[in-house]
């Protein structure tokens, strides 16, 4: 009996180590998929190793890697419900509060977001991204008040804050204090030179204070350095037609709307380009 006793425990240590080899072995091969690009293979493999080991105690991390791999392929509502799960297991992270945080600012749930960067900077405070984020949220709600808290809360924690001071210039063009915003956005190009989001905020700033050939400057910077972005293609696109300059305008925005950009915001610009 001893001897049984012992072969099954050996064979029960065989099979549990398998077990967590092949959970290991899901694991890498969705990194091997990722790095291919085969992002549909590697959120498999992932559901893979959790049906394999659905009580193991780094599940978190995986639905937390599933709701990325989900939300690069588009598919938001699903990488909602794995944030959420993972979430349920690891309540305190501050990576998947991030994570699902973003995902409800991209789906336009603003408050939920904002309800998540507030649990997240209630336990780091000093967390400078979630600062900014939720800062930018606040302008969306036109909370300047709170974003200004926020902003300032960043350059206390970091003086040389670039998003700090960011966002302090985003907050002055939408007070309307443009010349206030120009200065700053103008000292953080001589000191960043390479910060493209500066320059796409400046030829913003420079459309609103009608210096539309600044804000064309700036705009052809970046189509020539970067890979415009749906919000570049408008931003262009209202340049143009403030230029008299229609029927290109009619294309920025047809090719923004190609590119992501809210079809119904395009159908209304469009109505300027006749």
């Amino acid at each position: 009996m001893k001897v049984l006793f012992t072969l099954l425990t050996s064979f029960l240590f065989f099979t549990i180590q398998i077990s967590a080899q092949t959970y290991q072995e899901w694991v890498e091969k969705s990194c091997d998929y990722i790095d291919k690009g085969d992002l549909v293979s590697a959120e498999e493999c992932l559901k893979s190793a959790m049906r394999l080991e659905p009580g193991n105690a780094t599940n978190f991390a995986l639905l937390s890697n599933l709701g990325t791999l989900q939300r690069r392929q588009g598919k938001l509502q699903e990488a909602l419900l794995s944030y959420t799960a993972a979430l349920s297991r690891h309540p305190r992270s501050i990576t998947i509060l991030e994570n699902r945080a973003s995902l409800y600012s991209e789906m336009g749930e603003t408050e939920k977001a904002l309800n998540d960067y507030n649990v997240l900077l209630s336990i780091e405070p000093d967390d400078q991204e979630a600062l900014f984020s939720r800062g930018m949220l606040f302008l969306q709600t036109k909370n300047y008040l709170s974003a200004e808290q926020d902003f300032d809360r960043i350059l206390e924690v970091n003086e040389k804050s670039v998003r700090g001071r960011l966002g302090h210039a985003i907050l002055e063009k939408l007070r309307g204090n443009y010349d206030f915003s120009e200065r700053i956005l103008n000292y953080l190009i001589k000191e960043m030179p390479r910060e493209w989001i500066l320059y796409e905020e400046r030829a913003d700033l420079y459309f609103l204070m009608g210096k539309n050939a600044r804000a064309m400057a700036d705009i052809s910077r970046l189509f020539a350095e970067t890979t415009p972005t749906a919000s570049l293609y408008v931003l262009r696109g209202k340049v143009k037609i403030a230029q008299f300059e229609r029927e290109s305008a009619a294309k920025d925005f047809e090719k923004a709307r190609e590119l992501g950009y809210d079809s119904d915001v395009i159908d209304e610009l469009l109505k300027f380009t006749k």
